[in-house]
């Protein structure tokens, strides 16, 4: 499947987040919040998944809160760079163990695995996931690759719950930046209702989506370019401007992103995109003449639920 047109490069989005390890907690307040706000709506979901895949795991600020949320599930944590596959390994520590004479003596702890690996080509078994999360990774990606991706390794009535960033994510910084030139500065963002055709398309139902905007002020542009540059968030698009930006190049920007100064303050948009969507227990597949295709296995299974609903 072709990628979009300036698309972020993998190997470059793997680089600046293996170089962002160290300093990426120091500086990722926000990430941190929205993932506190995806859990929230995960509180109104009845959901008790055996085995979990996180996408993105980063230095595992989301790993830690599913460890807690779901003791007894067996969790993988992907990530594409590697330092951050080793930050998430960390929160794997041995945790007291209370069980069972049988299991104690088994030693049957939950396995948990922090894996490096790209989310458009998961390395996993299909129909062998019952939950996926992500938060703040699909901008990353190629969102409709890992729509497929997510419907391939969930299991029928699995559920993906995700959050990614919408097209008015740093508009105030994309718009400063054609001041200085007119080569891409600032990642392109796809849009809810793309995402959610995404998702349909790879045959989950109904995806639910919605949207929120935080602004986040600043004193000055260094403190924004900062913070962005501490998480990994590089300008990593194939057509970008190569080389140091210099000093006549910085005062335009700078200049250029004073007009939107309000009560002393720079703002900074963020565009916050939540979702989420089940894989349907039956896969059906409409032909030509629109007669509906059903697998043996799912008419096996429509069957048995057909007879347990029956059952006095």
């Amino acid at each position: 499947m072709p990628k979009p047109p300036n698309h972020p490069e993998h190997k470059l989005v793997r680089r600046a987040f293996h170089n962002a390890a160290a300093t990426y907690d120091e500086h990722a307040f926000l990430q941190r919040e929205i993932a506190d706000r995806l859990f929230e709506r995960l509180d109104y979901i009845k959901l008790n998944p055996a085995r979990i895949l996180e996408l993105g795991s980063g230095t595992g600020y989301v790993t830690e809160k599913l460890l807690t949320r779901n003791p007894a599930a067996e969790i993988i944590a992907l990530d594409l760079a590697p330092a951050m596959v080793a930050a998430t390994r960390t929160k794997f520590k041995p945790r007291t163990f209370a069980g069972n004479f049988v299991d104690k003596f088994f030693r049957r702890l939950p396995t948990h695995h922090a894996i490096c690996a790209d989310a458009e080509a998961i390395p996993l078994a299909a129909a062998s996931i019952d939950f996926a999360i992500s938060s703040l990774t699909l901008q990353w990606c190629d969102p409709q690759i890992v729509a497929s991706e997510m419907a391939r390794v969930l299991r029928p009535e699995g559920l993906f719950m995700f959050t990614t960033f919408g097209p008015d994510t740093l508009k105030e910084l994309r718009h400063a930046f054609r001041a200085v030139d007119d080569k891409p500065h600032v990642n392109t963002f796809v849009d809810m209702h793309d995402i959610g055709d995404m998702l349909s398309g790879a045959g989950f139902q109904d995806p639910v989506m919605d949207c929120e905007i935080i602004t986040i002020t600043y004193s000055e542009l260094k403190t924004l370019l900062r913070e962005l540059k501490g998480i990994g968030a590089h300008n990593v698009l194939p057509d970008r401007q190569t080389g140091l930006m210099g000093k006549t190049r910085w005062q335009q920007l700078a200049n250029s992103y004073e007009q939107f100064r309000v009560n002393n303050k720079l703002p900074a948009t963020y565009e916050v995109v939540y979702g989420h969507a089940w894989k349907p227990a039956f896969n059906k597949q409409k032909n030509v003449d629109g007669a509906q295709a059903i697998s043996l296995g799912d008419f096996k299974r429509m069957v048995r639920k057909s007879s347990d609903a029956n059952l006095p």
